[in-house]
């Protein structure tokens, strides 16, 4: 397991430079930069001395690959620069944003997954009936539907019709909760925008969940334990979904980058202060360093949840670990 880690981290590495590096000369296709973005928003008042001075400050002056040079420098020294439209560093800027998509990723994925494990197994275990039909249904209208319709319909019914939850952000503004209430009046904020963003992947975890259930209900070795005579629960719960989960855990790796790209929508629909919404607002504004620390933090949560999954693999099946000689 330890041998597994250990190249599943150096692995890594190689993967994050290329992001990189990608990205940042991506960028530079990009028309305008941060002084362009700065003088806009003085109407145009600066003049050219000043733009220069500017450049030479941000380094925008020296060519793009020493300006490569300069950023991977100062990324190995944790310096994630300065914020130009911000004010501030970009790790100050980021770790604001952070917990609001921390929290908003944190709570769809485990929404997505429990009830979609739970739904599989249950239209698994009802093929071809009625439980069956309406899961598949539901699971394929909510995979159709983009996301950023359902959180404006659940605006509607849940916040204007039924007033019972918050319309958006990420608590309430003057109202002074502490303890206990601010936990609670935070998890009503995140009631619409975790299930906005989950539900497409609920869709998509049950109809994994209850394909892998339909293939693993016909091996041998489950036949072999009802011929024991163990029950149909122990059958399912230990024999069963150990091995039907290994597809689903493979896909939350997958998909942990699809979550952070979603969670633009959906922070913006419900005026969430996370990175999706700070990553828009960077290109809005041509705030290249702190889109460029967006992708950096971006990246490594993707790697870390990819690490995580890995390790879980190889928890659920042991061969993994034998293969790779851990």
């Amino acid at each position: 397991m330890l041998a597994l880690a250990g190249r599943r981290l150096a692995a890594s590495i190689p993967s994050l430079l290329i992001i990189l590096v990608g990205m940042f000369l991506l960028l530079q296709l990009a028309p305008g930069d941060t002084v362009d973005a700065l003088m806009a928003q003085m109407g145009g008042g600066g003049d050219a001395q000043l733009m220069a001075e500017l450049r030479a400050f941000y380094g925008l002056d020296l060519s793009v690959p020493a300006r490569l040079l300069n950023y991977l420098w100062r990324l190995v020294q944790l310096d994630l620069g300065f914020s130009a439209i911000y004010g501030k560093p970009v790790a100050t800027v980021i770790l604001e944003r952070l917990p609001a998509t921390l929290f908003l990723m944190t709570a769809s994925l485990s929404f997505a997954f429990f009830f979609g494990l739970l739904f599989g197994v249950i239209a698994a275990r009802n093929v071809n009936r009625w439980p069956d039909s309406v899961i598949s249904t539901l699971g394929l209208v909510f995979y159709a539907t983009p996301s950023f319709w359902f959180g404006l319909m659940a605006i509607v019914l849940f916040s204007v019709h039924l007033q019972w939850l918050p319309a958006g952000g990420m608590e309430s503004i003057g109202e002074g909760f502490t303890g206990i209430h601010r936990v609670l009046d935070i998890a009503a904020h995140f009631v619409l925008p975790t299930l906005t963003l989950g539900l497409i992947f609920l869709a998509i975890y049950l109809r994994i969940m209850r394909a892998s259930m339909l293939e693993v209900l016909t091996l041998d070795f489950v036949r072999t334990a009802r011929a024991k005579g163990l029950d149909e629960t122990r059958v399912i719960t230990r024999h069963v979904l150990r091995n039907a989960m290994l597809p689903m855990v493979t896909l939350i790796g997958l998909q942990a980058g699809t979550m952070l790209g979603g969670s633009v929508v959906v922070e913006s629909v419900f005026s969430l202060p996370g990175l999706g919404r700070l990553a828009y607002e960077a290109v809005v504004q041509r705030d290249l360093n702190t889109l460029l620390g967006i992708v950096f933090i971006s990246a490594l949560l993707v790697i870390f949840v990819n690490f995580c999954v890995d390790l879980l693999y190889a928890r659920l099946d042991p061969r993994i670990g034998k293969e790779t000689g851990g």
